[in-house]
């Protein structure tokens, strides 16, 4: 089985996409991304998992498994074409630079606080031919309270490993009154439960959430809807978010 085969099989087992839902370019575009993670990872460590299988499971599929929050993967396109999302946390590109792929009417934008992982996000924009998304250095702390970012999102993502508490502080100051914060979680029925003061402090509310199994793997999709505007004083100054979580 080639790379676009056990790419279409991961999709479709995990119930994505069909195999045939993507054109060739989609795919061809892929495979050049998991290329160049293979390659930069030889120099920076961008990710632990480099096996084929593996990555189009634990980040092609998961960071696609957005789908899950919908009736089909058409109703997922239709919901993100034309909006604006902020990736925060992106590391090697997750999860915003596969719904990029696969949604190109989405305009994303990439933060991170590592400038090795922007450069490498920049060759992977480039060598895609990628439009309307861009990747930006720095602390999601400050870039929050920069008049360009700050609420100007309809959607956050991140798919890091930090408490749902600290994410939040970290993602909703960039949305808009009425945006969604997308978190991508395991296990979180305790992190709901210790994210009640945080969502209250900074103007957000749970509004849905999917639980599903990927390849054995339990995972969680959350929507957090922006009801009112964060204050100013969130986020935090660099760190204090995820010392003290609110």
């Amino acid at each position: 089985m080639d790379h676009k085969d056990t790419f279409k099989a991961v999709l479709s087992e995990n119930r994505i996409a069909d195999a045939d839902h993507f054109s060739d370019s989609v795919y061809d575009r892929f495979e050049a991304y998991y290329r160049l993670l293979v390659s930069w990872n030889e120099k920076f460590n961008l990710t632990a998992i480099t096996d084929h299988t593996e990555v189009c499971i634990k980040h092609f599929a998961d960071s696609l498994s957005l789908v899950r929050m919908f009736s089909s993967f058409d109703d997922m396109v239709s919901y993100l074409s034309g909006k604006t999302l902020c990736d925060v946390g992106t590391g090697a590109g997750f999860p915003g630079i596969p719904l990029k792929i696969a949604v190109p009417g989405l305009k994303v934008t990439l933060f991170d606080s590592l400038d090795k992982r922007v450069r490498f996000l920049n060759e992977v924009i480039t060598q895609l031919g990628l439009k309307d998304i861009e990747a930006v250095h720095g602390r999601a702390e400050d870039l929050a309270h920069d008049p360009l970012y700050r609420e100007q999102f309809d959607l956050s993502t991140a798919r890091a490993v930090a408490s749902l508490p600290v994410l939040c502080e970290y993602c909703l100051p960039f949305l808009k009154e009425g945006g969604t914060f997308i978190a991508y979680k395991s296990d979180v029925d305790e992190e709901l439960l210790s994210s009640e003061k945080a969502l209250s402090v900074l103007g957000g509310r749970l509004v849905s959430r999917e639980n599903f199994v990927l390849s054995s793997a339990e995972r969680t999709i959350l929507f957090i809807r922006k009801t009112g505007r964060t204050p100013d004083s969130y986020p935090r100054k660099a760190g204090k978010p995820s010392r003290q979580p609110l």
